[in-house]
């Protein structure tokens, strides 16, 4: 995840770049000390989290936030326990209140990272994440995966990725009418299959067997 900091304290912005230095699914893009210079770097970049203080001159991180048509995830940081509440009625992803331990800190970047996959998930894409990068594969052009153990392989016609999770997990994350399960080793995209011969789904020159407890599902969906 590409973050942002923005925070008018130097003691807080050098306590939040350590930890994002030591968590590995985040890039820190910058650091603004206010919400103004922050509103010219968004501008120009990709940024996916904001570590957003509440307190800040001349524009809050409250204003900021409600400012902003299309707002990245936020994750507030303040000293301030009383603005939780209206925080939370923004849509926030997690508010922390400092001084926070690195532990605390790990538990909202992982909140974080649900919600982006979730928010992506719903635009037509999914962000994996594999050999400490993040891939942000679109659902069209999945092909199919293949598990192995608490490992699966997603297949697309430029690319395989390798990465940790179970296969039952992942067919949760991708829309129910796009993809289909079809042995307890295989999930196959509806929309890439060639034909099906016998037992055997055919998709980009492979063969996938249907397994026994999967077959009538599969029939259902793929003749609908």
């Amino acid at each position: 995840m590409r973050c942002l900091i923005i925070d008018d304290e130097p003691a807080a912005r050098d306590i939040l770049r350590t930890y994002i230095k030591d968590t590995d699914e985040l890039e820190l893009i910058g650091e603004c000390k206010d919400a103004l210079e922050a509103r010219s770097v968004l501008k120009e970049n990709k940024v996916d989290l904001l570590f957003l203080d509440i307190n800040m001159p001349r524009l809050s991180g409250i204003e900021f936030l409600k400012s902003l048509v299309h707002p990245p995830k936020v994750i507030f940081t303040t000293a301030y326990s009383e603005y939780a509440l209206e925080g939370y009625d923004l849509d926030v992803v997690d508010y922390l209140l400092k001084p926070f331990s690195f532990d605390r800190f790990l538990k909202a970047v992982e909140k974080a990272s649900r919600s982006l996959t979730d928010s992506n998930s719903a635009d037509g894409y999914i962000t994996i994440k594999a050999d400490g990068k993040l891939f942000r594969v679109a659902f069209q052009d999945i092909l199919f995966a293949e598990s192995s153990g608490d490992y699966i392989t997603v297949h697309t016609k430029e690319q395989k990725i390798t990465f940790y999770q179970t296969l039952t997990e992942f067919c949760g994350q991708l829309p129910e009418d796009q993809f289909i399960r079809i042995h307890r080793s295989h999930l196959v995209s509806l929309g890439h299959i060639d034909f099906v011969e016998g037992n055997l789904v055919h998709i980009h020159k492979k063969q996938f067997p249907i397994g026994k407890s999967y077959r009538e599902d599969f029939l259902r969906k793929y003749t609908a």
